[in-house]
């Protein structure tokens, strides 16, 4: 084995301001008026003459997940302090997925991605912080904060604001995507108005993040596992105040980097990435990883795309009983040790790069050494015991994805499918028909025209994967996007089919009873079609209008890039011609 490329390091063991970005407003007479504005928030000379490190949260009212990160922001601000640097917080946006489902809210959410990581950047470059701790808890928070960590490339720490509690129904643990399923219980009767009212009551009991292994979880996953966050910061959930002690030694982690001249490119190496892509498919994560980790890699330069996340989910086993597709929830892997466990029986294995760098300045080896598997539980599992051999999550090609596809398989029995297309243009429109019985068992139902330029905002799909299993024909049916899935999702559901029906892809030339095929064993993705038909539906196929014209959405449709790559919304590092830190 090749010996690996040691990062290039900036100490600054005395913090010398001359070396850091924010001598532009706070060195020299010439800065007197940007001081002034310092000293007017109560700022004394110490302060300023300390390194600046920016706080970034998505705290907000818009959803549980959120609630909570404005306290935890102080506790990282004390940590900074105590660090020998100086705090200010800042906020950005967030689109959450449990309220933004199933309606054209949806559209926004993955567009929220990169406004985050654009909106921090921009705070950072415009005030020249020197290093930043960020914080998030919607599914798309994660990712777009760890986009702008990758993006500066100053010395920061992420923390996850923590998961939910689980909610009790009927003396079950319930989340929110039993409330979801629940809808098509309802509407196939067996759910009265007042089943469903006292479900969705009971469901989210406090502050925190969705239970299950859905995208946030998975993501809080990735922030270990790529070293980006303090080992064991991810798992405490949101209302515990463990969470606060994690925060405020995420603060003094920080400004430990700064120090010691340790950037988040010196620790998301490509040996990273690949340890980030074990642990999602060895938990049973979100497909929407597959979205995110490209898009992170993007930001530093690495050529990371689905396929390169699919190969290593091939390879991985299946170690942690989660839901959707298992049966335990965010709370109970933190009861039995967390994500440290599940990466030392990874390391143990030698599924996992060791001697990869994390925030605490160590590797990964040294930061899980005395982590120890738990006895007498069942939420994860030996590698030589696992749950199944492969991940949990699996990607696809063939002639009806020529860029790919992906589908989580964690739980299912059934990985082979064939079915004659059931087509519709819209996700409402599939919906409607699911509601309303107009599907047959054994058909494919395909949802096009969702992906990230034709939605645009590439949509999740949950209200309707959710109704199907509600309904009782979860396993007997199979559905087919070019948009996405929610971590939630479960049963035969593959999503990210490229390219996307909007820019032509096979997907968009699909007739209803065509036959398609799904294979998670051998990976393929097809439909029973020549390539003469193909290419004759191409040449009488014309691109569909959207509808969004101005705004936001506009803006992203013209930007984004496929579902293969990330769909980033700019050139990325390889383009470069400086990184923020180095101003």
């Amino acid at each position: 084995m090749a010996k690996k490329k040691q990062p290039k390091l900036h100490p600054n063991p005395t913090l010398d301001k001359s070396k850091l970005p924010s001598r532009y407003t706070t060195v020299g007479p010439e800065r007197a008026p940007h001081r002034s504005y310092l000293y007017a928030m109560g700022l004394n000379e110490k302060q300023i003459n300390q390194p600046i490190v920016g706080v970034a949260t998505c705290w907000n009212e818009a959803a549980p997940c959120n609630i909570a990160l404005n306290r935890q922001a102080q506790a990282v601000k004390v940590g900074v302090d105590r660090g020998g640097g100086t705090p200010r917080e800042f906020t950005t946006i967030t689109v959450t997925d449990g309220i933004a489902m199933g309606h054209q809210g949806m559209k926004s959410s993955l567009a929220s991605r990169d406004l985050i990581a654009d909106s921090v950047e921009l705070t950072m470059r415009g005030h020249c912080y020197d290093a930043m701790v960020t914080l998030a808890g919607c599914d798309k928070s994660l990712p777009g904060m760890m986009m702008a960590m990758l993006r500066l490339n100053v010395p920061s720490v992420f923390m996850y604001g923590g998961s939910i509690l689980p909610g009790k129904f009927r003396g079950k643990d319930v989340t929110v995507v039993d409330v979801f399923e629940g809808v098509g219980m309802h509407a196939a009767g067996k759910f009265s108005d007042g089943d469903l009212h006292e479900l969705e009551c009971a469901a989210c009991p406090s502050a925190g993040s969705c239970g299950g292994q859905f995208t946030a979880n998975t993501m809080a996953c990735v922030s270990e596992a790529i070293g980006l966050a303090l080992p064991g910061s991810a798992g405490a959930p949101a209302p515990y105040e463990t969470r606060d002690q994690y925060a405020e030694a995420s603060g003094e982690a920080a400004m430990n980097l700064l120090r010691l001249g340790i950037r988040p490119r010196d620790i998301a190496t490509r040996e990273a990435f690949e340890n980030a892509a074990t642990v999602v498919a060895a938990t049973g994560g979100s497909t929407n990883a597959a979205l995110h980790l490209p898009a992170m890699a993007h930001e530093c330069g690495i050529k990371f795309d689905l396929h390169d996340v699919a190969k290593i989910f091939k390879r991985t086993p299946y170690i942690a009983d989660l839901k959707p597709g298992g049966k335990y929830v965010a709370l109970d892997l933190f009861q039995v040790g967390g994500i440290p466990v599940v990466i030392k029986e990874l390391l143990d294995a030698g599924l996992l790069h060791g001697d990869a760098l994390t925030v605490t300045g160590k590797t990964l080896a040294e930061n899980h050494k005395s982590v120890k598997f738990p006895k007498d539980q069942d939420v994860i599992y030996r590698v030589k015991d696992c749950i199944t051999p492969t991940g949990g999550v699996v990607g696809l090609k063939g002639n009806l994805a020529p860029d790919g596809a992906i589908v989580k398989v964690a739980g299912m029995q059934r990985l082979v499918f064939t079915g004659p297309a059931r087509c519709f243009d819209s996700e409402e429109a599939a919906f409607d028909a699911v509601v309303k019985g107009k599907f047959k068992e054994g058909e494919v139902i395909v949802i096009r025209y969702e992906g990230p330029k034709g939605g645009p905002g590439m949509r999740e799909m949950l209200s309707t994967t959710a109704a199907l299993y509600g309904l009782g024909v979860g396993e007997k049916v199979a559905l087919i996007t070019d948009g996405r899935f929610s971590g939630g999702t479960r049963g035969f559901c593959v999503g990210h089919v490229g390219p996307e029906a909007q820019v032509g892809g096979p997907i968009g030339l699909l007739k209803n009873g065509d036959m398609i095929t799904i294979d998670a064993v051998k990976g393929r993705l097809s439909v029973d079609l020549s390539e003469r038909e193909l290419a004759k539906r191409r040449k009488a196929w014309k691109p569909r209008k959207n509808g969004y014209t101005s705004g936001a959405l506009w803006k992203y449709a013209e930007l984004v890039g496929p579902a293969v790559t990330g769909a980033v919304t700019h050139p990325g590092a390889k383009k470069e011609s400086h990184v923020f830190a180095d101003i």
